[in-house]
């Protein structure tokens, strides 16, 4: 089990980070591969390329493969249905716990738990909502996991930085932290001056993608781009993160099917030759 936060400056910088989903039609050891040979240090896990190694492999054998490939895990998801209302929530939790004592075992101290409400809530769930986050922090903290929730751009609950930050300031659990996620910030109802309200060492986690060149109308959660190949304002919004103290992991979170069902080693190449460009264009790099 991880120590106390040991993993809490994962990097001195911002950095490239390749999350699994990205790759999803690979394997958890190829994309362990495709990270070594790009020159990516750090990964984050998804539970379905996890859980099909477990199924053949010991938990120590999953620790292994990254000390062999010199990539180390970062962050991991799998928290869904644990922050808005919801009749299966106690089956969430205890999933949510399961899946922090195996993030644990594998030396990952941070988990997303996003908020996929589709509902219409009335505004007094909207105070309820610090309560239920109480619980998912004391759920992790045996394991020394911290909740990071994810506002996403559909979400009728959380879906913008303000309102992600309002709730978690609320909730004041030291297992429950805010991150950020590009895609959803841009393409959403968030407004770039929102990151001023972010407050210095706020920020855990990032997730960074860009906005295709195509009608804003046709956006949906699938429709996001490798950085640097889109039109979001991906330089000013990192060198706005980086002002409110962020150094950590920029997590590549892709759905296009060329990069899913293409080769590990060529997509995370190209992910980190126009990730590190637009960090090298923000003088980040």
């Amino acid at each position: 089990m991880a120590a106390p936060a040991a993993l809490a400056a994962q990097a001195s910088r911002m950095e490239v980070c390749l999350h699994q989903t990205t790759v999803a039609g690979s394997d958890y050891v190829r994309s362990l591969d495709g990270c070594s040979r790009a020159g990516i240090r750090f990964i984050e896990l998804i539970p379905a390329m996890v859980d099909a190694f477990l199924a053949r492999e010991s938990v120590a054998a999953a620790r292994r493969a990254l000390s062999d490939f010199g990539v180390r895990a970062v962050a991991g998801g799998g928290g869904r249905g644990v922050i808005e209302p919801n009749p299966e929530r106690a089956k969430a939790l205890d999933a949510l716990k399961a899946r922090a004592a195996l993030y644990a075992e594998l030396g990952v101290d941070r988990m997303v738990c996003p908020c996929l409400a589709t509902e219409r809530y009335p505004v007094q769930e909207f105070a309820r909502t610090a309560d239920r986050l109480h619980e998912v922090g004391e759920a992790v903290k045996p394991y020394r996991v911290v909740a990071m929730i994810e506002f996403t751009r559909a979400s009728t609950l959380i879906g913008t930085l303000p309102t992600a930050l309002d709730v978690i300031r609320r909730t004041a659990h030291p297992n429950v932290r805010a991150m950020f996620d590009f895609y959803h910030f841009w393409a959403g109802l968030s407004k770039f001056e929102d990151i001023e309200l972010l407050r210095p060492g706020e920020l855990h986690h990032v997730h960074f993608q860009d906005t295709p060149k195509i009608p804003r109308e046709t956006y949906d959660n699938t429709t996001r781009e490798v950085p640097g190949d889109g039109n979001a304002p991906l330089a000013s919004i990192l060198l706005a993160l980086a002002a409110k103290g962020y150094r950590g992991p920029l997590s590549v979170e892709l759905f296009w099917p060329r990069l899913q069902k293409g080769d590990p080693v060529a997509v995370a190449s190209e992910i980190k030759t126009k990730s590190d460009a637009v960090l090298r264009g923000a003088n980040l790099l």
